[in-house]
Parts: C-alpha cells; sequence; structure tokens
C-alpha cells in the first residue's frame, strides 16, 4: 500500500505539471492562429474566444496522451535515478508490481481521451466549422468592421467604413473601390445599407455620394453626385442541406455511413484510447536509466516513439480513407504491434542476465576499462 500511495501520488504530481505545460503552449499557438484569422478577415472578432474553445478541445485527446506517456516515464525514470528502484526490488518489488498502480492512474485518462475522442472532438469541429461558415456567409458590408479596409468575396471590391450607425446593416462614410469590365471605379458616400429585394437579390445601396469611373486626366473619366446608388452584392451560393464534414459527423453517423472516409475517421478515434494505453504501459520498462548516466536519452526516444507511432497512426488513416487499406485489417495490426513491443521490452528490462541487458552491457563497459 506505501508503494502504491507513494507511486500514484508522484504520478498525479507530475501529470499535472505536464498537462499545465503542454496545454498552456496549446491555447498559446491557438491564440495565435485564431487571432491571425480574425486580423485577416476570416472568422468574426466576437468569435474567437469560443473558436478558441472548440480548437483546444479539439486537440486534448493528443494533449492527454502525452501527459500520461511522459508523466510515466518521467516518475520511473526518476525512481532509477535516485536509486528507489534498488530498494523497491530489494524489497521484492518485481518490474511488473508498477502495472497496476500505474493502469489505476491512467485509466481516468484513457476514459477522458476516449470520450473526448469519440463524442467531445466531433461537436467541437462541428460548432467550429458553424461559427466559420456563418460568418462567411454574412453580406460584404456586414463583415466590414469599422476603420478596416475589406476585401468582398468575389475580390473585386474592397470595402472601407468610418463607423456603425444604428443597426449593424446600416454605415456610414462608406467607400468602395471596384473593378469591373469598365475598368476601375470608386464611389464615396456618406450612408450605406444592404437591402433585400421581392426576387431575393441583396444589393448595397448608398446614398449621397460621388462616383468616379477611369483614371484622372483621361478623356473618358467620369465624375458624378447621386442621392441613391445601388449596385449588387455578391454572395456565395447557398448550400442547403450540404453535408456535414466527416470529421464533424458524430460516432454513430460515422458507423451507419459506411464509407470509406467514415471508417477512416472512426479508426482516429478508435486509435486514441488504444495508444493512450499503450504508451502508459510502454513507458514503465521504457523508464529505465542508469543512475550514473543520464536520463535526456530516455525522454529523446520517448518523443520519437510518440510522433512515430501518432504518424503511423495517421497513415494508416489516410490509407483507409482512400480505399487503400481494409478497415477491418487495418486498424488492429498496428496497436497489437505496440502491445507486442511493450511485452517484449517487460520480458527483456525482467531477464537481468540476458547478455543485452542494460545492467550487463554497463558492466561489461567498466569492466572494459570504459573503452
Amino acid at each position: 500500500m506505501i508503494f502504491h500511495r507513494a507511486l500514484r501520488r508522484e504520478l498525479v504530481s507530475s501529470a499535472g505539471a505536464s498537462f499545465t505545460v503542454l496545454f498552456s503552449i496549446l491555447l498559446t499557438w491557438t491564440l495565435i492562429k485564431i487571432l491571425g484569422q480574425a486580423a485577416g478577415g476570416k472568422v468574426a472578432p466576437g468569435d474567437v474566444i469560443a473558436l478558441i474553445a472548440f480548437a483546444a478541445l479539439n486537440y486534448l485527446p493528443i494533449v492527454l496522451i502525452f501527459t500520461s506517456f511522459i508523466s510515466v516515464l518521467m516518475v520511473v525514470t526518476r525512481i532509477y535515478k535516485d536509486s528507489e528502484m534498488v530498494v523497491w526490488f530489494a524489497s521484492g518489488v518485481s518490474l511488473t508490481r508498477f502495472i497496476k498502480p500505474v493502469l489505476m492512474y491512467a485509466l481516468p485518462l484513457i476514459v477522458t481521451t476516449g470520450v473526448l475522442s469519440f463524442y467531445a472532438t466531433p461537436w467541437a469541429r462541428s460548432k467550429s466549422a458553424e461559427y466559420v461558415d456563418r460568418f462567411a456567409k454574412r453580406e460584404d458590408l456586414q463583415k466590414v468592421s469599422p476603420g478596416q479596409f475589406k476585401e468582398s468575396s468575389s475580390a473585386n471590391r474592397i470595402f472601407f467604413v468610418e463607423g456603425v450607425s444604428g443597426s449593424s446593416a446600416v454605415v456610414r462614410n462608406v467607400f468602395v473601390n471596384q473593378v469591373d469590365a469598365k475598368g476601375t471605379s470608386v464611389v464615396v458616400a456618406s450612408e450605406g445599407v444592404i437591402e433585400t429585394l421581392p426576387s431575393g437579390d441583396r444589393h448595397l445601396v448608398l446614398k449621397n455620394g460621388r462616383r468616379y469611373q477611369g483614371k484622372p486626366g483621361d478623356a473618358d473619366f467620369q465624375s458624378m453626385e447621386f442621392e441613391r446608388y445601388s449596385m449588387r452584392v455578391s454572395q456565395q451560393a447557398s448550400e442547403s442541406g450540404g453535408q456535414k464534414e466527416v470529421r464533424s459527423l458524430p460516432t454513430m453517423e460515422l458507423v451507419a455511413a459506411g464509407s470509406e472516409p467514415a471508417k477512416a475517421e472512426l479508426m482516429w478515434r478508435l486509435s486514441q484510447p488504444l495508444a493512450c494505453a499503450a504508451l502508459v504501459m510502454l513507458a514503465i520498462p521504457l523508464g529505465f536509466v542508469n543512475p550514473r548516466a543520464g536520463s535526456a536519452a530516455n525522454l529523446i526516444i520517448a518523443v520519437l516513439i510518440f510522433f512515430t507511432y501518432n504518424n503511423l497512426i495517421t497513415v494508416i488513416e489516410s490509407g483507409i480513407r482512400r480505399g487503400k487499406f481494409n478497415f477491418g485489417m487495418s486498424w488492429w495490426p498496428l496497436h497489437l504491434g505496440m502491445a507486442v513491443t511493450v511485452l517484449a521490452l517487460f520480458a527483456w528490462r525482467l531477464n537481468v542476465n540476458h547478455r543485452y541487458h542494460p545492467r550487463a552491457l554497463w558492466a561489461a563497459f567498466k569492466r572494459g576499462g570504459g573503452k
């Protein structure tokens, strides 16, 4: 019981520190990315906080997997480094005795990763896409923030408004630069508003302004004043009844869909909790370090294993998505291979008389004079 309590307490402490660092890095990177999109006019400034939360929720399973893996590895490495493992071995505690307390510590993380992967992450992706699509379908004039230049969705107009008057649909001191078949024209007006015609077409109606057509100094340069000037607002084609992206579909809809992209996404979601469990078990034998040597090599190897494992999952998912791999024969071999690797490493660490065991190699190194 002393062994279990001490190990679990240290694991929780290490996981808390690791998660805080990793999640802070994730939030910082997400904040920079979303703020850049807001500054570029791709998302609404008022949606930034919600989009950051959805993005963080989307990447949270990966953060939890890496946190559980690194925390177990660091604790086991610390026990070896401080020679505590010798005390536990002398007290009759084998390396396999670490499995139960580590699993009890990791089980909530594995379950949380599964819940996030199967339910929370698809919901976050769906809501994020909904916010982005809602902003993309707004009229060009309504996307303009006061004091900022904004290009229209058709890329042939640039809008600038000085301020908003009353509702968000009415703006004052409007500047519009338009390029069409007749050349370049500039329109300035004291007020602008979006109006919808009975036919359903939307027009930008400018009031009390001037329109300049052509290049100043040329014979065909035109200038006119108007009380009311209307121009059609370019809009994206509506996508009523469009299908959701596969990555945003609920898990039960993926199972019912049965398409190759749906199977690939299902494989990805299933792999997250399996990878979490496999990496946690791998960290126990991988945490070995000689007390007289450095422990940085273990961390480097662990990072390489994590990214290699994650990239292989992505490769298999891509193969299933493109129809090159069969789902039934592709989702399990990688995880089975990782399980065999874990068993092999445990067997290697437990067989202290093996000629290639770390202790035997270190003894041979000392006998050779360190050469």
